[in-house]
C-alpha cells in the first residue's frame, strides 16, 4: 500500500478548486460502510466467525477509501481506513501507566502449582466454592497498555518496568484487531475511563511469511514471533507496523470510571472478558472457569498437548482466581497479583546435526565456543546457533562436530546443546580443537588465573573483536545510549583505523567520520560544484557526532556501566556510583571503604583495583574527561540551574520504588545536588529512606531498625525545603 500525501494548491493558480462536500446520500452510505466494515471485523477477530469471504470484505474497503479520496471530510480518525496507512514517524516517548502493570509468578511443575492453589484457600479461608478459577492461554507476545477515555483510544504503550512504558499509540492504531472507539452491542456502559491490558503478537503464519520476505531480500530473519512482534510495535514508521498484520488479546484492565453513570461493574474476571468482547476488545476464545485444582491440571495438559495449534506462540497456561471481590481481598506483593499464577511448560527438546564447533570473543576477552547446526524448529523458533560456554562444557557434554544432538530452549529463550545421540554415530565424527590463538587478532589465548574454565584473549586494548565488544556496550541503553553505534557502525570506525581503544572516541570529528563509508553519502552534483567533494557527512555521522556530544553528560551510573569492568552493570553499577560519587573515589577506594558497601564482595573489588591498575585503562578515563565528560556525580549539571539550595547537606538518603517525575538517576541526582550521599542500601547509619511504588526489601528493613521514612508524594518538597518540611510515616 502507498503512501497517501496531501495534495496542497499551486499558490500561483489563479483559482482553487475546492473539494466537493458529501451529500447527505453518501454520509449515509460512507457511515453504513463503515459500520459494516467494523461488524466485519469484529466477526472475524473476536467472535472467529466470519461472515463475508476476504473478497467481499475487500470489495467494501475499497468503496469505502474511493469515498474518503473523494469527499476528505469523511475521513475522520475513528474511520476503518484510519486503521492503517501512512502516518508521520513516531517518537517513543515515556509513559506513566495509570495502575502499575504487575508481573506474575511462576511455576513449573504439579506440585508447585497444587500448592498455590492451596496457599490461595488458605488465605482466603477455604475453597471459594464454584467457578473458583478461570483458566486461559499465556501468550508469548508482549504486554501492552491502552487507555480509552470515553470511549476512545488515546493512548498506547508498552509495560515497559511496570510503571513506566514506552508510547506506541501511532503503531498501536495499526494493529486492525484493536478498536478505536468502543461500542456495546448488549447495552453495558461504556465508562468514561477504561485501561486495557492485553498481549500483541505476531501469528505464526504472519512470522513465516516476514521471514520468508526478509530472506528474499537479502536481510537476516527474525528469531521469533515473540520479538518479531516487539520489534514491529517499535517501528519507527507505523506503515511498517500496519504490514506486519500484528494480532491482540486483551486479558485484563487497569484503571476504571468511578463515574456512576458509566461504572462497570465486573464481580468476575471471566464476566469481564464477556464484557471486553462485546465493546470490540479480541479475548481469548480458549479461557476456562473450572471449580478445582483437578479441573485446572487438566486444562494445563490439554493446552500443552495442543501448544503448536493455536494461531500465535504460548509458552504456559495462566490461572486467576475468577471472583473480583476475592481478588481484592488476596492482594499483590511487590510484583505479582496473589491472585494469579503462570504455569511455564517444560523446554522442548528436538534432534538436529551439530555442522561445526565456532568460536566467539567477547568484550572481557572471553572466548566461547558456539554450535553452529542444521536449522530447526524448537519452541516454534528457527534455532541454528546455541552457545557451548567453554572448551570443558564441550568435553563434559560429550559432543563432537558432526553428531545428531538433542538441543533445547531452556525456558522456551535460550538454545542449549544438551549432548549427543551416541547411537546414530558413524565414525565421521570429529572432536572439537580450542583454538590456541585468538580467531581475530592472532594474539595467544591464555587462562588470566589458574583454575578458571574460561580462556581469554590478553589482547584487551586492541583486539578488533573485543574493541568492537566494548563499543556496542557503552553504546547500549543500559550505558551511554548512543543510538547509531550498532555493529556496523563501529565496525567503519575501527576499519578506519579511528579507534586506539574507547577513550578516542570522543575526539572524533566530521572530517574523522568523512573517511568512512558507513558515516558518509555521496554528494549531490551543486555540492560538488562548490567543492564539497564526492562524499559528505550523512545523516548518521551527524546524527554519531549530536549523540557524543549528548552522552558526555549521562549519569555517572551510565558511564559507569560504560566502562566496561567486570562484574559490574546496569544492576548495581546505580549503588555503586552513589558509593563513591566520582571516578576518582572510585579509583582511591580502600577496603575498608569497599567493604562497607552492600553488594561490593571480593570479587568486584578485585574487578575495580584490575581495572584501575592497568594504564590504558585509566587513559581512557583522562581522554573522555579531556573531551568534557563528566564521570561523577557532584559535577554534573543538576536541572534546576547551577545553584541548588544544599538543603540535605550531610545526609545519608535510600531511595526505593518509583519517585513521581524521577527516573532512578534522576531522584539519585537529585538527592547528591542537595548535599546528599545517595545510598544503595539501607544501614543503621541512613539518615532517610523515601519509598514510593515497588518499594520492596528496602523498605522493610527501614521500618526493622526505625529509619525515617519519607512517602514519594513528598519527594519534591523533600528535595526542596528538608526533611523538617515533610511528615514521616509512621509518626
Amino acid at each position: 500500500m502507498g503512501l497517501v500525501t496531501e495534495q496542497r494548491p499551486d499558490p500561483a493558480a489563479p483559482d482553487t478548486v475546492e473539494p466537493a462536500r458529501a451529500d447527505e446520500r453518501t454520509r449515509e452510505r460512507h457511515a453504513a460502510l463503515a459500520t459494516e466494515i467494523t461488524e466485519h471485523r469484529y466477526r472475524y477477530y473476536v467472535l472467529d466467525a466470519p461472515t463475508v469471504s476476504d473478497g467481499e470484505f475487500d470489495t467494501l474497503m475499497r468503496e469505502l477509501e474511493g469515498l474518503e479520496e473523494r469527499f476528505p471530510e469523511l475521513r475522520t480518525p475513528d474511520s476503518p481506513t484510519q486503521q492503517v496507512g501512512a502516518a508521520p514517524s513516531a517518537t517513543f516517548a515515556p509513559v506513566q501507566h495509570l495502575q502499575p502493570m504487575t508481573s506474575l509468578d511462576n511455576v513449573f511443575n504439579q506440585e508447585e502449582l497444587f500448592a498455590w492453589v492451596d496457599r490461595t484457600y488458605d488465605r482466603l479461608g477455604g475453597r471459594p466454592g464454584e467457578g473458583a478459577f478461570v483458566c486461559e492461554l499465556k501468550i508469548d507476545g508482549l504486554a501492552v497498555d491502552l487507555v480509552y477515555e470515553n470511549g476512545v483510544l488515546v493512548r498506547a504503550a508498552t509495560r515497559g518496568d511496570g510503571r513506566v512504558g514506552e508510547d506506541v499509540t501511532a503503531n498501536v492504531r495499526r494493529i486492525e484487531a484493536i478498536p478505536h472507539t468502543l461500542v456495546s452491542r448488549a447495552g453495558h456502559p461504556v465508562p468514561a475511563l477504561l485501561e486495557v491490558r492485553g498481549e500483541v503478537y505476531l501469528s505464526l503464519e504472519q512470522f513465516t511469511r516476514i521471514n520468508e520476505e526478509l530472506v528474499a531480500a537479502g536481510r537476516a530473519p527474525f528469531a521469533n514471533p515473540r520479538n518479531s512482534a516487539a520489534g514491529s510495535l517499535r517501528q519507527k514508521d507505523p506503515q511498517v507496523t500496519a504490514s506486519r498484520r500484528l494480532g491482540f488479546t486483551s486479558h485484563g484492565w487497569g484503571a476504571t470510571s468511578d463515574d456512576p453513570g458509566t461504572r462497570l461493574e465486573l464481580a468476575r474476571q471471566s464476566h469481564a472478558y464477556e464484557v471486553l468482547a462485546d465493546f470490540g476488545l479480541p479475548v481469548s476464545q480458549y479461557s476456562r472457569v473450572v471449580d478445582t485444582k483437578e479441573e485446572i491440571w487438566a486444562f494445563v495438559e490439554e493446552i500443552a498437548g495442543r501448544r503448536h495449534d493455536f494461531v500465535h506462540e504460548i509458552d504456559g497456561a495462566v490461572v486467576k482466581v475468577d471472583e473480583r471481590a476475592l481478588q481484592d481481598r488476596l492482594g499483590f506483593t511487590s510484583r505479582a497479583p496473589r491472585w494469579a499464577i503462570a504455569y511455564k511448560y517444560p523446554p522442548e527438546e528436538v534432534t538436529t546435526k551439530l555442522l561445526d564447533i565456532r568460536v566467539n570473543v567477547g568484550r572481557t576477552g572471553r572466548v566461547t565456543p558456539y554450535a553452529v547446526m542444521e536449522p530447526v524448529v524448537v519452541a516454534g523458533s528457527t534455532v541454528a546457533q546455541a552457545t557451548l560456554h567453554n572448551a570443558t562444557e564441550v568435553v563434559r557434554k560429550g559432543v563432537l562436530i558432526g553428531d545428531t544432538v538433542v538441543l533445547r530452549k531452556a525456558g522456551d529463550v535460550i538454545p542449549e546443546v544438551v549432548g549427543p545421540v551416541a547411537d546414530l554415530r558413524d565414525g565421521t565424527e570429529r572432536a572439537f580443537v580450542m583454538p590456541t590463538h585468538c580467531p581475530v587478532c592472532g594474539t595467544a589465548l591464555a587462562y588470566e588465573k589458574e583454575g578458571d574454565a574460561d580462556i581469554r584473549c590478553p589482547n584487551q586494548r586492541s583486539c578488533p573483536a573485543q574493541l568492537r565488544e566494548r563499543l556496542f556496550h557503552l553504546a547500549s541503553r543500559d550505558a551511554l545510549d548512543i543510538e547509531v553505534l550498532g555493529w556496523q557502525g563501529a565496525d567503519a570506525l575501527l576499519a578506519a583505523g579511528l579507534l586506539k581503544d574507547e577513550g578516542d572516541l570522543f575526539d572524533l570529528t566530521a572530517d574523522d567520520l568523512a573517511r568512512t563509508s558507513f558515516f558518509t553519502r555521496a554528494s549531490k552534483a551543486k555540492e560538488r560544484a562548490q567543492g564539497a567533494g564526492e562524499r559528505v557527512l550523512s545523516a548518521n555521522g551527524k546524527r554519531l557526532l549530536e549523540n557524543l556530544e549528548t552522552a558526555k553528560t549521562r549519569p555517572w551510573a551510565k558511564f559507569l556501566v560504560a566502562l566496561s569492568i567486570r562484574h559490574i552493570g546496569k544492576g548495581n553499577a546505580p549503588d555503586i556510583a552513589a558509593a563513591f560519587p566520582t571516578v576518582e573515589a572510585l579509583r582511591d577506594a580502600t577496603d575498608e571503604e569497599f567493604d562497607a558497601v552492600e553488594g561490593i564482595g571480593p570479587s568486584i573489588a578485585a574487578a575495580i583495583r584490575d581495572w584501575f591498575d592497568t594504564d590504558w585503562r585509566v587513559d581512557i578515563v583522562r581522554k573522555w574527561q579531556a573531551a568534557g565528560c563528566v564521570l561523577g556525580t557532584y559535577g554534573q549539571p543538576s536541572p534546576t540551574g547551577p545553584q541548588v539550595p544544599q538543603t540535605l547537606a550531610g545526609l545519608t538518603v535510600v531511595i526505593t520504588g518509583t519517585m513521581p517525575g524521577y527516573s532512578r538517576d534522576e531522584a539519585q541526582e537529585a538527592i547528591v545536588v542537595r548535599g546528599a550521599k545517595a545510598a544503595g542500601s539501607v544501614s543503621k547509619k541512613t539518615d532517610y529512606v523515601v519509598v514510593g511504588e515497588g518499594a520492596g526489601s528496602k523498605a522493610d528493613k527501614a521500618r526493622a531498625l526505625g529509619r525515617p521514612i519519607v512517602a514519594a508524594q513528598d519527594f519534591q518538597r523533600f528535595l526542596d525545603e528538608g526533611p523538617s518540611a515533610v511528615a514521616l510515616l509512621g509518626e
